[in-house]
């Protein structure tokens, strides 16, 4: 190519954004204009190859999208043009993008300054740009008009066009739709833009048709009813436009037809092809076919990661029905989006943050389902109550496809273990609804992968780090007004702005308003001026703070009109306020024995076709949502029904004191009917978890009637069985604090509250707390009480178990043995309780170091328990379990080794991988392997096991620990000792938090920190160490113990080769006699005392501590 490209007269056309908001990305287009006539052309070659280079100066974060180049021919225009993605710093204020110029060589033929205004609020901007061109001169464009998100400038096209590239135009609800339409015709060869379809209010239709013209090649146009009502344009607007724009250049439009109903005659102009209700193949063989690209060849596709077709829903998927009548939010939306994009690779966290009723769980449906297309799980969480919240987090499980497992903690952990890891499904998101306390929901949160949105009023999520915020305001005036009028049609634009000015832009409070006056006859002006004059003192209201007086007056207005017109819908909805308002149990309502309800209600529920109604009455007039089933076997019902909180609320403020008794003691008969009155049957745990959350809001937890508090307590035990400790301790902790007025501590119903309340405070690491709890009651029931009784055994059997925690082994143990002793007699050997009690006398006597005791007792358990159970029951394994760790301890290494190898397997066959027990299992098969020699197999499921259980039950949980300690002691003999010690220590300082500094769990792993520390060369800390845990383990468990024995054979050790020969000599000698009455001649602990006693051996400490379960 010769000549100087520089004597040519071009100019650049560019489309930027001269207003950009904070944090988003807009799409920038460089071309060039030529000679406009080829005879003018000055030079021999026919094209010249121009080099284009933006630069964001520190504001704006500029990348190229294809080659950054244009080439210009002699007939004037390009082959396209260069193409690039800015995006706008989180700072507003002035910001400059330089755009460069350079010939072939590289050289800058042009540098122009294109200025751009970073601001926070969102752009939509009319009117001309002034662009700069390369000769000095200047040119007049029609000005970008973008929101934030959209990625695009406008430029006009010159030269001729391509039908390659394609303009894709979609309303915000149809994203979906034109995300899959773009992937399918950039496989084929393509180029697209996406370019959200938001016609700001006022500017004629027929220009903003034809201002996409200015887009290159062609424009494919989504249309849907959504598509064609933004912007409150009426039907004839739209023929005017499409027949003017359109039939002017037919060949730059294509369209389809995504919508549900009949599009209005107007767009026929465009020949639009339906897509609706097709499969995936056909659907593309349509739009190819329209867009007359049939012969294009599609590149390979990777399913994995390519967006699903829109009408083929996520593999699992449980989010609320879309509203139908969501308007605007797309800056929130493209925020929210943007966060989800730009987030960490290991997984990101949005916090969406307003005030009650600002739309904040709307947004979160229409994101879900905007969206869906991306994602292989989307599952919606309910998150105001921590029990429902874990019941439905667990349920992933069953759709996961995950090893179904009847603790609840298990189920929860499996899921986010496989969220985490992204196994089956990588793409996911996972909303909690409703999360106002951080605390009672953090631990359901994966700790990386996929997306989690949470919806809440309070800042403790974006304080927490590593969760991101948007900020969720009320309504712009725009979308208020939009809103209104779709909502209710008879509104002019005028009314709708009064309307809107009312209630100040609220989004609850304009949905309450607008559908009043759709139901009712009252002109618009009347309507605004109640709200406008009424004071909500005059109507018996109590103001709620930080909202519009219109809550209260429109309330007010709308409870009144329901009274007047369905009295049984009214006394319906005021029933609701005495559940919780997540998820109204309405099938209960409506299966109540008819004496458990007032008349109107028991009439009405006896009627399916007039209680459907009042349902449907009450989700048009007042803030309730309801899922509907349709079955397709029998009459449709309505299953739930959910009620906004902050209406909620409202409702019980109008109640009186004397309503609110009526109300509760009929919201209270109602979930006594339904209780199933047996919390140990699995059956029977779905209805429980339904009736958890509504305790509180009916009253149930203050009620006098016994059935009420017989409810109560079956909860309590659901929650226990379910391993639910936390919400378990939390209810017990209420309940406490009101029966404590009304019953004696010695009520029955009294006694079993406060057993659970020390199950649960030792389930959650409250050893001291529950030990005070169960020696109280088992004192106050030893005065009154023979030693037989009942209740008695049972708070015995529960502080035993507190004792055993907390180190005092020997206490236990008299109580089990106690307890065991009287269950035996008055049940038998076989009954469950005598068996469940037995086992723990075997657990105490391990615990005290008489190991052959502890596998005798837990050796003719397995018997009882294969008799009465069968082989494969949970008990069974249980005991086989605890008689194979007895024989480790005992040194039958290969006698324990092949029983525990089938107990493990069966195990994971019956409870599956993640059940604790399953757990356990595998933990002391890995300890059996170690022992019988097996150390590769050992050090690959100790690592395993590791991993798991802090993935599964936390770093601090006594499973956890148990098994860091032993991993440890088993990296010092054969692994990392580094990794060993910061292992250790971890370890000592979780038993330490824990137990205390005096429980033998914190002094063992202390002695075995001492052993690390004698081997990395620090032979003064390590002896230190190593004296201190001998003393202190026969402070806690005395001389004679395995434990303290172990210890005495490390100092012993130390002291030798300290110097001290003679004290090393006799402490050994003391400790062999003592391990020979303890464990007996043949155990290893002896053998190793004979070994050291007999050579005067020189070899280091080394006899490792080795917690075991409590």
């Amino acid at each position: 190519m010769s000549g100087d490209p520089a004597a040519l007269m071009i100019e650049p056309l560019v489309g930027w954004p001269r207003r950009a908001q904070a944090g988003q990305s807009y799409l920038v287009t460089v071309d060039l204009n030529g000679p406009a006539a080829p005879e003018d052309w000055p030079y021999e070659e026919e094209e010249f190859d121009f080099g284009v280079a933006l630069d964001g100066s520190r504001r704006f974060v500029c990348e190229a999208l294809n080659e950054p180049s244009v080439v210009l021919h002699r007939f004037g225009g390009t082959y396209g043009p260069a193409r690039f993605v800015i995006k706008a710093s989180r700072a507003p204020g002035p910001g400059t993008i330089w755009l460069t110029i350079s010939n072939r060589w590289g050289v800058p033929v042009r540098t122009v300054e294109l200025p751009s205004e970073i601001v926070a609020d969102a752009v939509v901007g009319q009117g001309h740009v002034v662009v700069p061109t390369l000769n000095g001169a200047t040119t007049t464009l029609p000005a970008e008009h973008t929101v934030p998100g959209q990625r695009g400038g406008r430029r006009p096209v010159s030269g001729v066009w391509s039908p390659h590239h394609i303009t894709i135009s979609y309303a915000g609800t149809d994203r979906a739709w034109a995300v899959w339409t773009a992937r399918q015709l950039e496989r084929h060869g393509c180029q697209t833009f996406l370019l959200r379809w938001d016609p700001p209010p006022g500017v004629p239709l027929t220009r903003l048709l034809a201002d996409l013209l200015a887009a290159p090649g062609r424009v494919l146009l989504l249309l849907d009813e959504e598509y064609l009502r933004l912007g409150q344009r009426t039907e004839l607007e739209w023929g005017e436009a499409l027949g003017s724009v359109v039939t002017a250049d037919p060949d730059r439009f294509a369209a389809v037809d995504l919508s549900a109903r009949t599009l209005p005659a107007a767009t026929a102009v465009l020949g639009p092809v339906g897509l609706r209700e097709l499969d995936p193949a056909e659907a593309l063989r349509r739009l190819l076919a329209t867009l007359d690209l049939q012969g294009a060849r599609p590149e390979p596709e990777d399913e994995s990661v390519a967006p699903r077709f829109p009408d083929a829903p996520p593999a699992v998927w449980n989010v609320p029905r879309r509203n139908f009548r969501f308007t605007g939010r797309d800056t929130v939306l493209e925020e929210l989006r943007a966060l989800f994009e730009n987030g960490p690779a290991t997984g990101a966290r949005v916090a969406l943050r307003g005030i009650s009723g600002v739309g904040k769980s709307q947004i979160a449906i229409e994101y879900a389902h905007r969206f869906a297309n991306e994602y292989d799980v989307v599952w919606w969480i309910s998150a105001s109550f921590r029990a429902t919240a874990r019941q439905q987090f667990a349920d992933l499980a069953e759709p996961l496809g995950l090893a179904d497992s009847s603790a609840l903690p298990e189920r929860v952990r499996a899921v986010r273990e496989a969220l985490r890891t992204g196994r089956p499904h990588r793409r996911w998101l996972l909303v909690l609804d409703s999360a106002d306390d951080l605390e009672q929901v953090y631990d359901l949160l994966p700790e990386a992968g996929g997306h989690v949105a949470v919806t809440t009023v309070t800042q403790g999520w974006t304080a927490s780090g590593g969760v991101a915020e948007v900020q969720v305001e009320r309504f712009t005036r725009a979308e208020s007004i939009s809103y209104a009028r779709r909502h209710v049609e008879r509104l002019t634009e005028e009314e709708a702005d009064q309307l809107a000015d009312a209630v100040e832009d609220f989004p609850l409070l304009l949905a309450q308003t607008a559908a009043w006056l759709d139901a009712n006859r009252m002109s618009a002006a009347e309507y605004i001026g109640l709200l406008r004059r009424a004071d909500a003192d005059e109507i018996g209201i109590q103001t709620l703070p930080d909202y519009p007086i219109g809550f209260q007056t429109s309330w007010a207005l709308t409870l009144d009109s329901l009274e007047q017109d369905s009295p049984e819908a009214t006394e319906l909805l005021r029933l609701f306020a005495m559940f919780s308002p997540g998820s109204i149990p309405v099938r209960q309502l409506q299966r109540a024995r008819p004496g458990d309800l007032p008349t109107l209600l028991a009439e009405l529920a006896a009627d399916p076709a007039h209680w459907l109604g009042a349902l449907r009455r009450l989700s048009e007039s007042t803030a309730v949502r309801m899922d509907y089933v349709q079955p397709s076997d029998s009459v449709g019902y309505v299953d739930s029904v959910e009620m906004h909180r902050l209406y909620h609320r409202f409702l019980r403020r109008t109640l009186t004191p004397g309503e609110r008794d009526e109300l509760s003691a009929v919201a209270c008969r109602v979930l006594v009917s339904a209780d199933p009155r047996s919390p140990s049957e699995v059956a029977n745990w779905p209805v429980y978890a339904e009736l958890l959350p509504h305790l509180h809001p009916s009253g149930a937890l203050e009620s006098s009637e016994e059935a009420v508090r017989d409810l109560v307590l079956n909860c309590i035990e659901y929650l226990r069985l379910r391993d639910e400790e936390s919400t378990g301790l939390t209810l017990c902790e209420q309940v406490l604090a009101r029966w404590r007025i009304r019953l004696a501590p010695t009520h029955p119903s009294m006694l079993v509250l406060v057993h659970q309340h020390a199950n649960m405070l030792r389930r959650c690491g409250r050893y001291r707390e529950a030990e005070a709890v169960g020696r109280s009651v088992v004192e106050q029931l030893a005065e009154e009480r023979p030693s037989d009784d009942l209740d008695l055994l049972r708070a015995e059997a529960g502080l035993g178990g507190s004792l055993m925690a907390l180190g005092l082994f020997r206490e236990a143990h008299q109580l089990f043995e106690e307890v065991w002793r009287a269950y035996d007699v008055l049940d038998g050997p076989e009954a469950p309780r005598t068996q469940a009690c037995l086992n723990n006398l075997g657990v105490a006597l391990g615990l005290l170091g008489r190991y052959q005791q502890a596998a005798d007792v837990h050796a003719q358990l397995l018997l009882l328990r294969r008799e009465s159970f069968g082989s494969d029951h949970q008990s069974t394994l249980l005991s086989g379990l605890t008689y194979a760790r007895s024989l480790r301890l005992l040194g039958r290494h290969q006698d324990a080794t092949a029983l525990q190898e089938t107990n493990a397997l069966l195990h994971r066959q019956t409870m599956g991988d993640h059940h604790p027990q399953t757990l356990a299992a595998q933990h002391n098969q890995a300890l059996c392997l170690r022992r019988s020699g097996d150390v590769p197999a050992a050090a690959d499921l100790l690592r395993n096991l590791v991993e798991r259980c802090r993935n599964l039950q936390g770093v601090r949980h006594p499973m956890t620990l148990m098994v860091q300690a032993d991993h440890a002691s088993f990296l010092r003999s054969h692994g990392d000792p580094t990794e060993s010690a910061e292992l250790t220590d971890a370890v000592a300082d979780g038993y330490r938090h824990l137990l205390g500094d005096d429980h033998p769990y914190t002094v063992g792993v202390l002695g075995n920190r001492g052993l690390l520390l004698w081997l990395a060369g620090d032979r003064a800390a390590g002896a230190r160490l190593i004296e201190q845990a001998l003393r202190g383990m026969t402070n806690a468990v005395g001389a004679d113990h395995p434990w303290t024995l172990g210890c005495a054979l490390n100092a012993a050790a130390v002291r030798r080769l300290s110097g001290r020969p003679d004290e090393a000599a006799e402490l050994r000698r003391e400790t062999l006699l003592r391990a020979r009455a303890a464990v007996g001649p043949d155990h290893p602990l002896v053998r190793a005392c004979e070994d050291a006693l007999a050579t005067g051996t020189e070899e280091p400490p080394g006899w490792d501590f080795e917690p075991q379960p409590i």
